[in-house]
Order: structure tokens, then C-alpha cells, then sequence
């Protein structure tokens, strides 16, 4: 019996803390996903609104509660690849940062929000913030499959399968 505990292997010892990339990706990846389901939600919201499902109160209402935390979302991804040296990752989401807090900041002072009751109907408003939704969910669509390669990329560099011993291959 002691014999047997002896001979036994000992077992995997292995890195088993997560790297500062993996963590960096993994949050992309579910800050990305989370402002998927968001954009999704305001196309949905704003075709109901074109198909008068919605009033317009109701729908700018809906949508005026998700623009802080969108922008705040993705700043905070910005934010986050600056401080861990991803330097691409951070120039590519820095247009649309720009163009969010742009689009924030430009509302006039009487204004109800970014989404406006009283003027979304005006001018095309509805289709440009419909457009707008459609780019940002291309936009954060495509850069989850590039956060997505680049977590595995990094798994795979930072532990590669080991290869497998081949000298006590019976050659069956």
C-alpha cells in the first residue's frame, strides 16, 4: 500500500493564476458582448418606434437611460487597454469613443437627452440614430471576434499544448 502512494506520479503542477492579458481579454470579451445585447436592444427599440410600437416618449425614454453607461462602457475598455500596453487595441476604439461622448456632449440644454421626444421625427433623426445602431453593432461585433482571437492567441502563446512523446509508440 505504501509502496503504491510512492510510485504514484505526483500530480500536474501547473500555472494555474491567470495572466494580466487573459484577464484583459476576458473582459473585453464580456464588455463587448454586453454592448452587443445593448445595441441590439436599441435597434429593437427604435424599429419599434418606426414601426409605432412605441411612442416617442417611451422609446427616447428607454434609450436615454443606456447612453451613460454605453459610453462608460466603452471608455472604460479604452481605459483599460492604455494601462496594459495594448497601444492597437486602444487606437482602434478611440474613433468611437470620440464620436459617443461627441454625440453626448452636443445635446442642447432644453433637450430631454440624446434621444429626444420631441425631435426624433424631425429631419431623419430616426433613421440616423438607426444607422448609428446598426454601426456600432458591426463595430463591436467585429472587434469581439478580434478580442476573441486575441485571447486565444495569447492562451496559446503563453501555453502551448506540450507535444506528445513519442518513444513508446508500439507503431500499431
Amino acid at each position: 500500500e505504501q509502496q503504491a502512494m510512492e510510485e504514484a506520479p505526483p500530480p500536474l503542477q501547473g500555472d494555474s493564476s491567470i495572466s494580466l492579458d487573459t484577464a484583459v481579454f476576458i473582459f473585453s470579451l464580456f464588455d463587448t458582448g454586453a454592448l452587443l445585447f445593448l445595441l441590439v436592444y436599441y435597434v429593437i427599440t427604435l424599429s419599434d418606434l418606426e414601426c409605432d410600437y412605441l411612442n416617442a416618449q417611451q422609446c427616447c425614454y428607454r434609450l436615454n437611460i443606456w447612453v451613460i453607461p454605453k459610453i462608460a462602457s466603452h471608455l472604460c475598455l479604452s481605459v483599460v487597454f492604455l494601462l496594459t500596453g495594448h497601444y492597437y487595441l486602444f487606437l482602434a476604439s478611440i474613433p468611437l469613443a470620440v464620436f459617443l461622448v461627441r454625440e453626448y456632449m452636443k445635446v442642447p440644454a432644453g433637450n430631454f437627452g440624446v434621444y429626444d421626444p420631441t425631435e426624433i421625427h424631425r429631419m431623419g433623426q430616426l433613421k440616423n440614430h438607426m444607422r448609428d445602431a446598426v454601426i456600432g453593432l458591426a463595430y463591436y461585433l467585429v472587434f469581439f471576434f478580434i478580442y476573441l482571437y486575441c485571447l486565444l492567441t495569447h492562451l496559446l502563446r503563453s501555453n502551448p499544448m506540450p507535444k506528445p512523446d513519442y518513444t513508446d509508440d508500439t507503431g500499431l
